[in-house]
Protein backbone atom coordinates (compact mmCIF):
# COMPACT_ATOMS: atom_id res chain seq x y z
CA UNK A 1 0.00 0.00 0.00
CA UNK A 2 2.78 2.46 0.89
CA UNK A 3 4.66 1.49 -2.27
CA UNK A 4 1.59 2.50 -4.29
CA UNK A 5 1.38 5.83 -2.44
CA UNK A 6 5.06 6.56 -3.12
CA UNK A 7 4.63 5.72 -6.79
CA UNK A 8 1.70 8.14 -7.05
CA UNK A 9 3.70 10.83 -5.27
CA UNK A 10 6.55 10.20 -7.67
CA UNK A 11 4.24 10.56 -10.64
CA UNK A 12 2.95 13.87 -9.28
CA UNK A 13 6.56 15.06 -9.07
CA UNK A 14 7.18 13.97 -12.66
CA UNK A 15 4.12 15.53 -14.29
CA UNK A 16 5.30 19.11 -14.87
CA UNK A 17 8.17 19.87 -12.52
CA UNK A 18 10.56 20.74 -15.38
CA UNK A 19 8.22 23.48 -16.60
CA UNK A 20 7.63 24.67 -13.03
CA UNK A 21 11.38 25.15 -12.51
CA UNK A 22 11.63 27.01 -15.81
CA UNK A 23 8.83 29.28 -14.60
CA UNK A 24 10.50 29.69 -11.20
CA UNK A 25 14.20 29.97 -12.08
CA UNK A 26 14.30 30.32 -15.87
CA UNK A 27 15.71 27.85 -18.38
CA UNK A 28 18.76 25.97 -17.01
CA UNK A 29 21.22 27.96 -19.13
CA UNK A 30 19.82 31.15 -17.59
CA UNK A 31 19.29 29.88 -14.04
CA UNK A 32 22.88 28.70 -13.75
CA UNK A 33 24.27 32.25 -13.78
CA UNK A 34 23.06 32.88 -10.22
CA UNK A 35 24.71 29.69 -8.98
CA UNK A 36 27.98 30.41 -10.79
CA UNK A 37 28.14 33.85 -9.24
CA UNK A 38 28.27 32.50 -5.68
CA UNK A 39 27.73 28.72 -5.31
CA UNK A 40 28.28 28.79 -1.55
CA UNK A 41 25.42 31.25 -1.15
CA UNK A 42 23.13 28.75 -2.89
CA UNK A 43 23.64 26.44 0.10
CA UNK A 44 22.53 28.97 2.72
CA UNK A 45 21.77 28.61 5.58
CA UNK A 46 23.39 25.16 5.54
CA UNK A 47 26.74 26.37 4.19
CA UNK A 48 28.01 26.94 7.75
CA UNK A 49 27.33 23.30 8.61
CA UNK A 50 28.59 21.88 5.32
CA UNK A 51 32.02 23.48 5.53
CA UNK A 52 34.71 22.78 2.93
CA UNK A 53 33.37 20.17 0.50
CA UNK A 54 36.33 20.02 -1.86
CA UNK A 55 37.13 16.40 -2.68
CA UNK A 56 34.21 15.05 -0.65
CA UNK A 57 31.64 12.55 -1.89
CA UNK A 58 28.17 13.94 -1.16
CA UNK A 59 24.70 12.56 -1.79
CA UNK A 60 21.82 15.05 -2.06
CA UNK A 61 18.70 13.07 -1.18
CA UNK A 62 15.48 14.15 -2.89
CA UNK A 63 17.61 16.80 -4.58
CA UNK A 64 14.83 17.94 -6.93
CA UNK A 65 16.01 20.46 -9.58
CA UNK A 66 19.67 19.91 -8.75
CA UNK A 67 20.70 23.44 -7.89
CA UNK A 68 22.24 22.38 -4.56
CA UNK A 69 24.11 19.50 -6.18
CA UNK A 70 25.44 21.81 -8.89
CA UNK A 71 26.58 24.30 -6.24
CA UNK A 72 28.30 21.51 -4.30
CA UNK A 73 30.01 20.32 -7.47
CA UNK A 74 31.22 23.83 -8.27
CA UNK A 75 32.74 23.93 -4.79
CA UNK A 76 34.71 20.77 -5.55
CA UNK A 77 32.43 17.97 -4.31
CA UNK A 78 31.67 14.70 -6.07
CA UNK A 79 27.88 15.13 -6.01
CA UNK A 80 25.14 12.53 -6.49
CA UNK A 81 21.39 13.22 -6.40
CA UNK A 82 18.79 10.59 -5.56
CA UNK A 83 15.25 11.63 -6.51
CA UNK A 84 12.15 9.85 -7.80
CA UNK A 85 11.34 12.33 -10.60
CA UNK A 86 12.72 12.03 -14.12
CA UNK A 87 11.36 15.51 -14.82
CA UNK A 88 13.47 16.89 -11.96
CA UNK A 89 16.45 14.97 -13.29
CA UNK A 90 16.07 16.47 -16.76
CA UNK A 91 16.27 20.00 -15.39
CA UNK A 92 19.18 19.13 -13.07
CA UNK A 93 21.23 17.51 -15.83
CA UNK A 94 20.79 20.52 -18.09
CA UNK A 95 21.68 22.81 -15.20
CA UNK A 96 24.89 20.84 -14.57
CA UNK A 97 25.77 20.92 -18.26
CA UNK A 98 25.28 24.70 -18.34
CA UNK A 99 27.55 25.00 -15.28
CA UNK A 100 30.13 22.72 -16.94
CA UNK A 101 30.16 20.31 -14.00
CA UNK A 102 29.31 16.65 -13.58
CA UNK A 103 26.64 15.46 -11.21
CA UNK A 104 25.36 11.92 -10.97
CA UNK A 105 21.57 11.75 -10.86
CA UNK A 106 19.90 8.51 -9.74
CA UNK A 107 16.18 8.42 -10.55
CA UNK A 108 14.78 6.06 -7.95
CA UNK A 109 12.58 5.80 -4.90
CA UNK A 110 15.19 6.02 -2.15
CA UNK A 111 13.58 3.12 -0.27
CA UNK A 112 14.07 0.96 -3.38
CA UNK A 113 17.74 1.76 -3.92
CA UNK A 114 19.63 -1.37 -4.97
CA UNK A 115 22.30 -2.75 -2.65
CA UNK A 116 24.95 -1.60 -5.13
CA UNK A 117 24.07 2.01 -4.26
CA UNK A 118 24.43 1.51 -0.50
CA UNK A 119 28.19 1.89 -0.71
CA UNK A 120 28.79 3.30 2.79
CA UNK A 121 31.45 5.61 1.36
CA UNK A 122 29.74 9.01 1.23
CA UNK A 123 31.27 11.77 3.32
CA UNK A 124 27.96 13.58 3.60
CA UNK A 125 24.22 13.12 3.10
CA UNK A 126 22.59 16.48 2.41
CA UNK A 127 18.84 17.11 2.34
CA UNK A 128 16.58 20.07 2.88
CA UNK A 129 13.02 21.36 3.05
CA UNK A 130 10.04 19.15 2.51
CA UNK A 131 11.77 15.76 2.53
CA UNK A 132 10.70 13.66 5.48
CA UNK A 133 6.94 13.96 5.06
CA UNK A 134 7.10 11.76 1.94
CA UNK A 135 7.94 8.74 4.09
CA UNK A 136 5.65 6.82 6.42
CA UNK A 137 8.55 4.88 7.94
CA UNK A 138 11.37 7.15 9.06
CA UNK A 139 13.38 4.25 10.47
CA UNK A 140 13.54 2.72 6.99
CA UNK A 141 14.51 6.06 5.47
CA UNK A 142 17.36 6.74 7.89
CA UNK A 143 18.51 3.13 7.57
CA UNK A 144 19.18 3.94 3.91
CA UNK A 145 20.93 7.17 4.90
CA UNK A 146 23.17 5.22 7.27
CA UNK A 147 23.83 2.70 4.49
CA UNK A 148 25.11 5.48 2.25
CA UNK A 149 27.40 7.17 4.78
CA UNK A 150 30.86 5.98 5.74
CA UNK A 151 31.80 5.81 9.45
CA UNK A 152 32.27 9.40 10.56
CA UNK A 153 30.19 10.62 7.61
CA UNK A 154 27.90 13.56 8.25
CA UNK A 155 24.13 13.93 7.89
CA UNK A 156 22.91 17.47 7.35
CA UNK A 157 19.15 17.85 7.37
CA UNK A 158 16.98 20.94 7.21
CA UNK A 159 13.22 20.62 7.18
CA UNK A 160 10.09 22.51 8.10
CA UNK A 161 9.36 22.68 11.82
CA UNK A 162 6.37 20.56 12.89
CA UNK A 163 4.98 23.39 15.01
CA UNK A 164 4.45 25.48 11.87
CA UNK A 165 3.31 22.62 9.62
CA UNK A 166 1.14 20.61 12.01
CA UNK A 167 -0.12 22.97 14.68
CA UNK A 168 -0.38 26.69 13.94
CA UNK A 169 -2.43 28.48 11.29
CA UNK A 170 -1.56 32.12 10.54
CA UNK A 171 -4.03 34.63 9.10
CA UNK A 172 -3.83 38.34 8.27
CA UNK A 173 -1.39 40.30 6.13
CA UNK A 174 -0.39 43.07 8.52
CA UNK A 175 0.95 43.24 12.06
CA UNK A 176 -2.29 44.84 13.24
CA UNK A 177 -4.52 41.98 12.13
CA UNK A 178 -2.10 39.01 12.10
CA UNK A 179 -3.44 36.18 14.23
CA UNK A 180 -2.10 32.74 15.02
CA UNK A 181 -4.43 29.91 15.93
CA UNK A 182 -3.78 26.39 17.10
CA UNK A 183 -5.90 24.50 14.59
CA UNK A 184 -3.99 21.26 14.07
CA UNK A 185 -3.24 18.10 16.00
CA UNK A 186 0.50 17.95 16.66
CA UNK A 187 0.31 14.21 17.36
CA UNK A 188 -1.84 13.22 14.37
CA UNK A 189 -0.55 10.24 12.38
CA UNK A 190 -3.05 10.67 9.55
CA UNK A 191 -1.91 11.06 5.95
CA UNK A 192 -2.58 14.51 4.50
CA UNK A 193 -3.37 15.24 0.84
CA UNK A 194 -1.90 18.44 -0.54
CA UNK A 195 -0.75 20.03 -3.79
CA UNK A 196 2.76 19.07 -4.87
CA UNK A 197 5.21 21.82 -3.91
CA UNK A 198 6.04 23.00 -7.43
CA UNK A 199 2.37 23.45 -8.42
CA UNK A 200 2.43 27.08 -7.21
CA UNK A 201 4.76 27.82 -10.14
CA UNK A 202 2.22 26.58 -12.70
CA UNK A 203 -0.21 29.45 -13.41
CA UNK A 204 -2.57 27.14 -15.28
CA UNK A 205 -3.46 25.43 -11.99
CA UNK A 206 -4.59 28.63 -10.32
CA UNK A 207 -8.20 28.16 -11.39
CA UNK A 208 -8.11 24.41 -11.99
CA UNK A 209 -10.94 22.18 -10.82
CA UNK A 210 -10.36 19.59 -8.12
CA UNK A 211 -10.35 16.93 -10.83
CA UNK A 212 -7.70 18.82 -12.81
CA UNK A 213 -5.58 19.27 -9.68
CA UNK A 214 -5.68 15.59 -8.73
CA UNK A 215 -2.57 14.60 -10.77
CA UNK A 216 -0.63 17.33 -8.93
CA UNK A 217 -1.47 16.17 -5.43
CA UNK A 218 0.56 14.05 -3.02
CA UNK A 219 -0.13 12.21 0.21
CA UNK A 220 2.25 12.99 3.06
CA UNK A 221 2.84 12.04 6.70
CA UNK A 222 3.73 14.97 8.96
CA UNK A 223 6.11 14.02 11.79
CA UNK A 224 6.73 15.43 15.25
CA UNK A 225 10.23 16.60 16.11
CA UNK A 226 10.53 13.81 18.66
CA UNK A 227 9.72 11.17 16.05
CA UNK A 228 12.35 12.58 13.70
CA UNK A 229 15.08 12.72 16.34
CA UNK A 230 14.29 9.20 17.54
CA UNK A 231 14.37 7.76 14.01
CA UNK A 232 17.77 9.32 13.30
CA UNK A 233 19.23 8.10 16.57
CA UNK A 234 17.92 4.58 16.00
CA UNK A 235 20.21 4.11 12.98
CA UNK A 236 23.62 4.64 14.60
CA UNK A 237 23.55 8.32 13.70
CA UNK A 238 24.88 10.47 16.54
CA UNK A 239 22.98 13.76 16.68
CA UNK A 240 25.51 16.50 17.37
CA UNK A 241 23.32 19.55 16.75
CA UNK A 242 19.62 20.35 16.68
CA UNK A 243 18.99 23.96 15.71
CA UNK A 244 15.46 25.36 15.66
CA UNK A 245 15.20 28.35 13.33
CA UNK A 246 12.74 31.23 13.89
CA UNK A 247 10.32 32.34 11.22
CA UNK A 248 12.03 35.04 9.09
CA UNK A 249 8.78 36.96 8.58
CA UNK A 250 8.35 39.67 11.22
CA UNK A 251 4.62 38.93 11.26
CA UNK A 252 5.39 35.43 12.51
CA UNK A 253 8.08 36.33 15.03
CA UNK A 254 8.39 33.78 17.81
CA UNK A 255 7.18 30.83 15.73
CA UNK A 256 9.73 28.23 14.60
CA UNK A 257 9.92 27.96 10.81
CA UNK A 258 12.42 25.15 10.31
CA UNK A 259 15.03 23.04 12.05
CA UNK A 260 18.51 21.77 11.23
CA UNK A 261 20.00 18.50 12.43
CA UNK A 262 23.67 17.59 12.09
CA UNK A 263 24.51 13.97 12.85
CA UNK A 264 27.50 11.69 12.43
CA UNK A 265 27.50 8.01 11.53
CA UNK A 266 29.08 5.96 14.30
Amino acid sequence: MDQERRLKNGQAWSNSSYQAWVNRFGAPEKAVSRILKDPKRRLQPLDQYVGDVSGKKIVNLLGSHGSKAVALSLLGADATVVDISESNAAYARELAEAADVNIRYVVEDILNLPESELTADYDMAFMENGILHYFTDLNAYFEVVAGLLKPGGKLILQDFHPVSTKLIESQGKSQAVRKHKVTGDYFSEELVTMDVAYSKFLPELQYATSEERAPFQVQIRQWTLGEIVTAIGSQSLWIKQLVEEPHPDELDRGIPKSFIIVAEKL
